[in-house]
């Protein structure tokens, strides 16, 4: 497997290879495998997908390799191939199978990874070369809307950055220059609006105090909720759905669609919320700050309180540096 190629050719057989080298050979294949059609972000945006939902569903096997794709026997041989492990490219092809040799050795491997990408990226090229293109050949694979939505707003970040590297976060208040006070509050009851818990962190801090992007990400909802008053929703490449709640303004530089970094304003503290449009100063002003999971199935809550605590590790070391 080109994986443990890789590993034998890092600094030492005995170390495992850095972030870096991961992300930089990776990034590689990407490259190497895109062509006139398929961009390297429609490639790697695919991959980043299949590499998320592995991280967080038990019912699918993660995948040990540099690229996490995976095809089922019967897309990658052909559905009545009677050697549902075929690697032959011609008797693959015969049956209708997805699988083509991408490294050359004259075999059509569903374990390796430059076939794998060679297999995907001609896969996608059939529908065409826009972005509408690129959603019916998501669609006719995946059969669901939002695991379209996600793949394409990964792939609209990795683009507009250029890179893969986009795993900083900060934390979603300035850790200087202003007090603010946070704990763990996950599950805590909840009564207006009817019974519910408390899904997500409550970071208590003054009316305007600014309230940053924790991550890169995609803007896609901005404005009213009854339960959260004045919010924004950002999606970011892990899947992971961002809820800023209770503001008292916006970044009115900000739209639905921008595409965004950690640390962006989104706009200010408030205490909007529990009503009609427009309504404000139930409770004291705070923060709430709740993330969310997409599996490629359902989308849940999880808390955020874990995160919030190494993200302002982080960004206090930032601001000394600074």
């Amino acid at each position: 497997m080109l994986w443990n190629v890789f590993l034998s050719h890092s600094a030492s057989a005995n170390e495992t290879p850095s972030r870096k080298e991961i992300l930089d050979e990776r990034m590689s294949m990407y490259l190497q495998f895109q062509n006139e059609i398929i961009p390297w972000y429609y490639l790697g945006a695919v991959d980043q997908y299949e590499r998320n939902i592995q991280a967080v569903r038990s019912d699918i096997p993660k995948r040990d390799s540099i690229i996490a794709i995976q095809f089922s026997k019967e897309y990658w041989a052909g559905a009545f191939n009677p050697l549902k492990d075929d690697t032959s490219p011609f008797t693959i092809k015969y049956f209708g199978g997805l699988g083509q040799d991408g490294n050359g050795d004259g075999k059509a491997n569903r374990d390796n990874d430059e076939d794998i990408m060679l297999t995907m990226a001609n896969y996608l090229s059939q529908y065409g070369p826009n972005e509408e293109d690129f959603k019916i050949a998501l669609w006719e694979y995946y059969q669901s809307e939002k695991v379209v939505n996600q793949i394409i707003t990964i792939a609209k970040i990795f683009k507009h950055y250029n890179t893969i590297n986009l795993d900083t976060h900060v934390f979603p208040v300035p850790v200087r220059g202003y007090n603010y006070s946070y704990r763990g509050t996950w599950g805590a009851n909840r009564g207006w609006g009817g019974r519910r818990i408390h899904e997500g962190t409550d970071i208590f801090t003054g009316y305007s105090t600014p309230v940053l992007s924790t991550s890169y990400g995609v803007i896609e909802v901005m404005g009213w909720n009854e339960f959260g008053g004045w919010r924004v929703g950002i999606r970011d490449n892990h899947n992971t759905y961002h809820y800023y709640a209770h503001l008292s303004y916006f970044n009115k530089k900000l739209k639905v669609g921008d595409i965004i970094k950690p640390g962006t304003l989104l706009g200010g503290v408030g205490s909007s919320g529990y009503g009609k449009e427009g309504t404000s100063g139930k409770f004291p002003p705070h923060l709430h700050y709740g993330m969310y999971k997409f599996n490629g199935r359902t989308e849940w809550a999880f808390d955020p309180y874990p995160s919030l605590v190494q993200w302002e590790k982080y960004s206090k070391r930032l601001s000394k540096n600074k």
